[in-house]
């Protein structure tokens, strides 16, 4: 099939991006032009200031089932050695960290590689199709899109051991259950429902949700100590205050956000 047309892109006039694996046939399997695609298409939406959050989701009713096996003997991973900047990975986009929220809209298949673009997301919003799984073990092709790092950070490592080594499926209602999926909704309603939680992000002062998103990476994977992760939660947050934290609580004192009802009052003054 053409590759021309393998990954749509969306933006929204109120800054919500939504990028579609759009190879059906195979169930949104990845090849390499689609991978650089993908890639080329999350790091735009990192850049761009118009727009606020990103969702990932597949056409037709399935994720990414993983790369597509059919093409390696044709052409080479499109993977870059690790340098200083964000490298492409052999599905694309997995070795980078975004700076804004992204959001995995699951139906069906997200296996092997499909996994870890899913991972990717800091949310996954799944229908009761949703299927998770290591596939990628039954024909001897390892991990290298960063499941073995971001799994076992999502779902401890245990029940990460467990999908890893046994390459068995997860259905959406166990993925549920061990933190590995946020919400289950039904069949078809997947993208519906991230865009709902994409909306509701934007209600809130963007500075402030990007600093507490970026805190908790980096206590997650780069802080030496607690002591270290502590310190960068208090420095990053600081520099938020003044830009938008005082503005807020006089927002607060002037009667938003009583009782619990902001009704997007709060980011709308911010």
């Amino acid at each position: 099939m053409s590759d021309t047309n393998t990954v749509q892109i969306s933006r929204s006039t109120i800054g919500i991006t939504t990028i579609t694996i759009n190879r059906p046939r195979l169930r949104n399997a990845v090849d390499s032009p689609t991978a650089r695609k993908l890639y080329d298409a999350l790091r735009a939406f990192d850049v761009d200031e118009t727009q606020k959050i990103c969702m990932l989701t597949g056409a037709d009713g399935a994720f990414c089932a993983g790369f597509d096996l059919h093409t390696v003997s044709q052409s080479p991973l499109p993977a870059e050695p690790f340098g200083e900047s964000p490298s492409i990975a052999p599905m694309g986009p997995s070795r980078l960290r975004l700076s804004k929220p992204l959001i995995a809209a699951v139906e069906g298949y997200a296996v092997a590689g499909g996994l870890e673009l899913a991972l990717l997301a800091d949310m996954r919003i799944c229908s009761e199709t949703a299927v998770f799984g290591v596939f990628c073990r039954r024909w001897g092709v390892p991990l290298i899109d960063g499941g073995t790092v971001r799994l076992q950070h999502i779902v401890g490592c245990g029940r990460a051991m467990d999908m890893i080594l046994t390459g068995r499926a997860v259905d959406a209602r166990e993925a549920l259950g061990i933190g590995l999926a946020n919400r289950v909704v039904p069949k078809g309603q997947a993208l519906a429902k991230a865009t709902q939680i994409a909306e509701e992000l934007l209600r809130w002062p963007q500075k402030c949700l990007r600093a507490d998103r970026e805190s908790a990476y980096y206590a997650a994977f780069d802080a030496g100590t607690f002591r270290d992760a502590m310190q960068n939660e208090f420095v990053e947050g600081s520099k938020v205050v003044q830009a938008e934290s005082v503005h807020g609580a006089a927002t607060f004192s002037r009667g938003a956000g009583r009782h619990g009802d902001f009704g997007g009052k709060i980011a709308a003054k911010l």
